[in-house]
């Protein structure tokens, strides 16, 4: 049975999941945490921070761990990641068709339109979503975080650099 819900879960996730794997995390936290409570929000939390590190999407690589750790088996993990990965790949290759097409539609140019503040505000009900006691610790972390938005913004320093500088400063200040 938990094969099953775990394979609509992510099917579900899969085909609603627009603006990427960060978007996608408000759905998967309502669905994994809230609704059929297989996980803690502390596990969560874990689990979104093992998926940044981890190379590939956020979205696939934390379905990858939920279905393992839910089911207690690879089979969980295939088939969450299977689950999730195949809507967007079945609507991409029929999307795909339609666009080139209408590619230059003023209808779909106004669609395309309309879904980017939905995407952007997607991403920031995920940035919300982590905003808690176990990833937003205290004000230090604020003007580090803040630092770093100015750094990036308004020097050329490269992104990543800023990120190492932020790390260090992490470090040394916990």
């Amino acid at each position: 049975m938990i094969y099953l819900q775990l394979l609509w879960v992510y099917l579900k996730i899969g085909l609603f999941g627009f603006g990427g794997g960060y978007a996608m995390l408000s759905l998967i936290q309502y669905e994994v945490v809230e609704h059929h409570q297989w996980l803690t929000s502390q596990e969560f939390t874990d689990i979104v921070a093992v998926s940044q590190m981890t190379p590939g999407p956020i979205g696939i690589n934390s379905a990858t761990y939920i279905g393992y750790v839910t089911t207690g088996s690879i089979w969980g993990s295939v088939l969450a990641t299977t689950a999730v990965c195949l809507p967007s790949f079945i609507l991409v290759l029929l999307v795909s068709k339609f666009l080139l097409k209408n590619h230059n539609n003023p209808y779909i140019k106004s669609i395309f339109s309309g879904l980017r503040p939905v995407v952007v505000g997607l991403i920031a009900s995920a940035a919300l979503l982590l905003m808690n006691k176990e990833n937003f610790a205290d004000y230090r972390a604020i003007i580090i975080a803040v630092l770093s938005l100015i750094l990036v913004r308004k020097t050329k320093i490269h992104p990543i650099w800023v990120i190492v500088m932020a790390g260090f400063t992490g470090y040394f200040i916990y």
